[in-house]
């Protein structure tokens, strides 16, 4: 009895820094954002108003929350088709390489682990009018493209931006569903005459959706959370065309000091975000079911 005692004493006291941390870090936290939803406040004043649904309604009506639910989704249909075939063709390409894989799978996992802000930083400085890169520019568009002034130009260049960070890291999880695919289904193609396209779409990407669904859930969800890019290339513009949640409430948080409307846009955002990767989930089960995934 005593020696189970000690046993519990003692993996509580291991534990005990952890759960703490995350006591202090994510659960007070989240109960003082919720309490934050229905009341007006400026992190400064020591008087708070309690407002009820004021908080729902003006973020409901706001057009930069609307810019940003839009724009999510406008990002989303950009930057999810590009990284999955970016990060697939990654995978192939390493699948197919007979040594060194190991290696090469690293030299592409390395941009995501570059910060985000001194890769907005480089882009930026590339991109810029006086750039090294203004020659070739005029030479390919007669002009210098205003990258950042125009709206479908700001966007696409996020996304790319997004789609090259995490391509490599997309790719290390195709990687690992291409290795557990037995070569014995490619032996049965060969012997009906498949050819290499038809051996990708009928074998190859019905047999890797357990990774599709890993890395559609996984970049779903992160289109939910893009700060860093247009927070140091655009912030937010031109005409609102990169605002996203982010910077929405980072900007009502800090810059206009409305931590209870901040906590408002962020509890919406979540709620989206848990809708739409249901969405996408259900969609996902429905391709894999159609496969004979269960």
């Amino acid at each position: 009895m005593k020696r189970a005692s000690w046993v519990e004493v003692r993996g509580w006291s291991l534990t005990s820094p952890y759960l703490i941390f995350t006591l202090i870090f994510f659960v007070l936290p989240l109960i003082w954002g919720i309490a934050l939803l229905f009341i007006r406040w400026n992190l400064i004043s020591p008087t708070r108003e309690f407002v009820g649904l004021g908080n729902f309604i003006e973020a409901i009506r706001s057009v930069r929350v609307h810019a940003a639910f839009i724009n999510t989704y406008k990002i989303m249909g950009i930057f999810i088709p590009t990284v999955l075939v970016a990060s697939l063709s990654i995978a192939l390409l390493i699948h197919s390489i007979p040594r060194f894989k190991g290696i090469i799978a690293v030299c592409f996992f390395l941009p995501y682990l570059v910060s985000g802000v001194a890769s907005s930083l480089v882009v930026k400085g590339i991109l810029a009018y006086n750039s090294p890169l203004s020659p070739l520019f005029r030479a390919l568009f007669h002009d210098i493209p205003d990258w950042f002034g125009n709206p479908f130009l700001a966007v696409m260049v996020i996304c790319l931006m997004i789609t090259w960070k995490l391509s490599g890291y997309y790719a290390l999880i195709f990687l690992s569903g291409l290795s557990s695919i037995p070569k014995t289904l490619y032996e049965a193609a060969d012997l009906d005459g498949a050819g290499y396209w038809t051996k990708l779409f009928k074998v190859t990407i019905p047999m890797l959706y357990p990774a599709f669904y890993t890395v559609l859930i996984l970049a779903v969800g992160l289109t939910f959370g893009i700060f860093t890019e247009p927070y140091m290339l655009t912030g937010g513009g031109p005409e609102l065309a990169t605002q996203t949640w982010y910077l929405e409430i980072y900007y009502q948080a800090f810059s206009a000091g409305r931590a209870g409307y901040a906590s408002t846009v962020a509890f919406i955002n979540a709620v989206v975000t848990f809708f739409s990767i249901i969405v996408v989930r259900k969609i996902m089960e429905g391709w894999g079911k159609a496969h004979g995934w269960k």
